[in-house]
């Protein structure tokens, strides 16, 4: 797998990197890949395709979902 290396990086900036990853109990490094990840993994319309690959795969072996919306709110009455 590839590195990066940033250079330059402010010291506050720095600081709430160490602070978050701190706060997640992750080491600094793993909080920046996580980061990274988060940013610039897939795009909506790459999201929508898996779930809808996902959706056929479970339709196709004869299972039904519920609507969703419907299910919140029903959650929420109670």
């Amino acid at each position: 797998m590839p590195d990066v290396l940033v250079r330059n990086i402010e010291e506050k900036t720095l600081n709430n990197l160490k602070e978050r990853a701190k706060k997640n109990n992750r080491s600094l490094q793993a909080e920046l890949k996580s980061l990274l990840e988060l940013y610039a993994g897939p795009g909506l319309g790459e999201t929508k395709s898996m779930v809808r690959e996902v959706y056929m795969k479970y339709k196709a072996d004869g299972k039904k979902f519920s609507d969703s919306a419907e299910d919140l709110s029903r959650d929420r009455e109670e």
